[in-house]
């Protein structure tokens, strides 16, 4: 990513109509290593990446804001939490956490997994089925979105639409508590068969022309159009050395014919007879029929984070599952609205002492290096005055030599 990335609480929320309010759970960490009685570790595989319990680097309160952080990087991690078994017949179903990204992440998975109360939890993987996937998803430049996928009828289905980072039975996806996706589940996610099709009796009549444009047919190729593409240069000469009984016939090289025109073609005009683009009639599908259970799940019972990332460092928190979306509203303020600020706060100091760190280091770097360059010009201007005086006495040396003998005389 290039840039550290924070994502506070997301939630997907599964709407049809309320009877009563219920948490079915909820987990903040806030008693110490007691998260270890109550989370377990698949051995589904031998090297997952091991979890540990911290704020992080930065944070708006140290204790409230501990969550689950992955350790290890390049590595798979699976783990889940179990819960009194329930269904959402008939009531909304509300998933909701916080997500931190600490890390420069370039590939990883920051989402949840609700599974069904008979998952054995020891070896849960990435293939073991799942009620609903969620939460945000990065890889490269090219994935950044948040996963929204449903199980029905043992088949996983994708939202059709796509939800960047930041009885009609409907769906709404929050993050930092405020709207960014709603809709209706049926017509976003492929559960059930098109309500329409094209009506396979149908053709397009033989007499239908659907082309905008045609080829003027008054239109005539000039007489002078058709030139070579490319033609002998007339400039060249016969190398003086050229034998053809060695070399062969001398042919001068080719070069693109400036008068050369490309492939003629008619110019185009508007078609008297367009008729319009045709559209295929549709029909009734007899395959399709209505499902007002698509959105229920009968033994809701386990949560479970199973994921890969290439670098580690991400945080959740704050999980939460309920049938009451004022309540998970109010719990998404009393954690991640109250800290928020403060972690802001936090991270923004962090990242001014280390710019004014690094700021620091920068000017002793230059600081050293015009010193070195001061030194080096000192050693080379006192070997240029050695080399100066070396002369000179030199110069005198041989002028006494000479004059010695004419005194004599």
């Amino acid at each position: 990513m290039g840039k550290m990335q924070v994502l506070g609480v997301v939630a997907v929320i599964l709407a049809v109509y309320c009877v009563h309010a219920n948490i079915y759970f909820r987990e903040e960490f806030l008693d110490g290593d007691e998260w270890r009685s109550r989370w377990v570790n698949s051995k589904h595989k031998s090297d997952y990446g091991e979890w540990k319990l911290t704020a992080g680097d930065f944070y708006g309160d140290a204790e409230k804001d501990k969550g689950l952080q992955t350790s290890q990087d390049a590595r798979f991690y699976a783990i889940s939490a179990r819960f009194d078994p329930f269904s959402n017949e008939g009531k909304p179903l509300v998933i909701q956490f916080t997500v931190k990204h600490e890390q420069k992440i370039d590939c990883g998975g920051g989402y949840v997994k609700v599974f069904p109360a008979d998952l054995d939890q020891t070896d849960m993987h990435g293939e073991s089925s799942y009620y609903v996937m969620f939460g945000p998803d990065i890889c490269g430049y090219s994935t950044k979105k948040v996963h929204v996928i449903f199980n029905y009828k043992g088949k996983n289905h994708l939202i059709k639409k796509e939800i960047k980072c930041k009885v009609i039975l409907t769906y709404e996806v929050k993050i930092d508590n405020e709207k960014v996706e709603s809709g209706s589940l049926e017509e976003d996610w492929d559960f059930l068969p098109p309500k329409k099709i094209k009506d396979p009796e149908a053709k397009k009549p033989e007499d239908w022309d659907d082309r905008a444009k045609i080829d003027d047919p008054d239109d005539t190729k000039p007489e002078d159009w058709d030139k070579p593409e490319n033609i002998p240069d007339p400039d060249a000469k016969k190398p003086e050395d050229w034998d053809e009984d060695m070399d062969g016939e001398w042919e001068p090289p080719m070069i693109p014919n400036p008068e050369y025109k490309g492939e003629w073609k008619p110019k185009q005009i508007d078609n008297p007879n367009y008729k319009g683009a045709w559209v295929h009639p549709e029909i009734d599908n007899p395959e399709y029929s209505q499902d007002s259970n698509i959105y229920k799940f009968d033994n809701i019972g386990i949560l479970g984070l199973d994921l890969w990332q290439v670098k580690s460092g991400t945080i959740f928190d704050n999980f939460l599952i309920s049938d009451d979306v004022k309540e998970a509203e109010d719990v998404g303020k009393e954690t991640w609205g109250v800290t928020k600020e403060p972690e802001k706060k936090m991270k923004q100091e962090q990242d001014d002492l280390k710019r004014k760190e690094e700021e620091e280091k920068n000017k002793e770097q230059d600081t050293e290096a015009n010193d070195e360059d001061e030194d080096i010009d000192e050693e080379e201007e006192e070997e240029e005055e050695e080399e100066t005086k070396e002369d000179t006495e030199e110069a005198l040396s041989e002028t006494d030599e000479e004059a010695t003998p004419k005194d004599e005389l």
